[in-house]
């Protein structure tokens, strides 16, 4: 923690330095390209007076749009553009926002430019009749047209002819955002994949540590299965079977990064069907809707069993009549999961428990399966506790 606020500061430290920098570089442009210069004439000697005022507050507003294009772009618009697949869509929405930033700049700021360099006055007719007559006369000593050493003369500026310097600094930041927004993403992108494979690595581990030999288990269970098959107890074999089924799953397939849905749907079926066998018919009221096709879609493994489990262990209580209502959509690149059960005066245990570590694992594998890309809400009113989870498969 203190490591991360350390370069926190230093990220924070090293902005200001850069905006430091482009403000500097804005003022010395200011006072070298938008400047009135006066030869006074004197008595004996020409002097050169320069007038020189304060940052001009057209400099302040170039700073400003320049840093709302910066963090405009790398925390709203290359975030959104980055989701689609159109490089034409994502040149257009980059290049509407540059243009945006650029055209309010140019408004804003014109007046402001004109204001403070105001058009020079232009010298009496005696003083331009002496300048014309200087300009069409050649230097006695190098032949060359020259005006006189007393006549005024004013470097003007225009804001139209500046904007080709005030467009080049656009660009250049536009061009800093673009790497600035890559290599924090890589960057994240790699940390996002160490601690997914130390998380992978962990759960190996702990596994490893309370693993029992797979094959006396699956021995066992089917030992008990012929056992219920031969007394003809068919409830209580198709049972065992499922729990089989669901423990071959937790052992091999979810140790994949990402599994067939088909896969999640039949365990959840299997799950659904054991956590029954302890109520009642007119006890718990169950149904889970879920798309007959799912050949081609596939999802991080065991990410809605802890909402099911959790709506059988604390939504259904014993002589009471509960219902319980689970949901998968797919609707082109999005998955949508529901989970809604009956609410009973103990629910309060249910959202301790389900908001400490079994809510907090999901989150963190939705945060590193899917980061950027799921939305979990969790409430809890009209007698509901309400689950629903929406994730970005693209």
């Amino acid at each position: 923690m203190h490591s991360a606020k350390k370069r926190l500061w230093i990220e924070i430290l090293l902005h200001l330095l850069f905006w430091a920098g482009v403000f500097y570089v804005l003022t010395s442009l200011d006072n070298s390209h938008i400047q009135i210069y006066a030869r006074r004439p004197g008595p004996h000697i020409a002097r050169d007076h320069r007038d020189e005022a304060g940052v001009s507050t057209y400099v302040y507003i170039i700073l400003l749009s320049l840093a709302l294009l910066f963090y405009g772009n790398v925390f709203w618009v290359f975030r959104k553009v980055i989701r689609y697949k159109r490089g034409v869509v994502r040149l257009s929405i980059c290049t509407g926002w540059f243009a945006l930033v650029f055209g309010t700049n140019y408004l804003i700021d014109g007046p402001l430019f004109n204001q403070a360099n105001p058009d020079p006055v232009p010298p009496p007719p005696q003083m331009r009749a002496r300048i014309d007559s200087a300009m069409r006369a050649p230097h006695p000593d190098t032949g060359f047209f020259r005006p006189p050493s007393d006549a005024v003369n004013f470097t003007v500026r225009n804001w139209l002819h500046m904007q080709p310097v005030i467009l080049f600094a656009f660009l250049v930041i536009e061009g800093i955002a673009i790497g600035y927004f890559f290599l924090k993403e890589w960057a994240k992108s790699e940390l996002r994949q160490t601690q997914l494979q130390a998380n992978q690595l962990s759960t190996e581990i702990k596994f490893l540590k309370s693993q029992i030999n797979p094959h006396f288990l699956f021995n066992t269970l089917n030992n008990l299965f012929s056992m219920a098959q031969a007394k003809e107890n068919d409830e209580l074999a198709d049972g065992i079977l499922k729990l089989s089924g669901m423990m071959r799953y937790m052992l091999y397939d979810s140790n994949e990064e990402r599994v067939p849905l088909g896969k999640e749907i039949t365990y959840l079926e299997e799950c659904i069907t054991l956590n029954k066998l302890r109520y009642a018919d007119e006890e718990v009221t169950v149904t889970f809707d879920h798309p007959g096709q799912t050949a081609d879609v596939r999802i991080a493994p065991m990410l809605f069993i802890p909402f099911v489990e959790n709506a059988f262990k604390h939504g259904v209580a014993i002589g009471q009549k509960a219902t319980i209502h689970i949901a998968i959509v797919v609707s082109g690149q999005k998955l949508i999961f529901d989970c809604v059960n009956t609410d009973y005066s103990f629910i309060k245990k249910m959202e301790m428990e389900i908001s400490g570590i079994g809510l907090e694992n999901v989150k963190r594998r939705l945060e590193l399966a899917y980061p950027g890309k799921h939305q979990l809400s969790i409430k809890h009113e009209s007698g509901k506790f309400m689950v629903n989870l929406e994730i970005d498969l693209s």
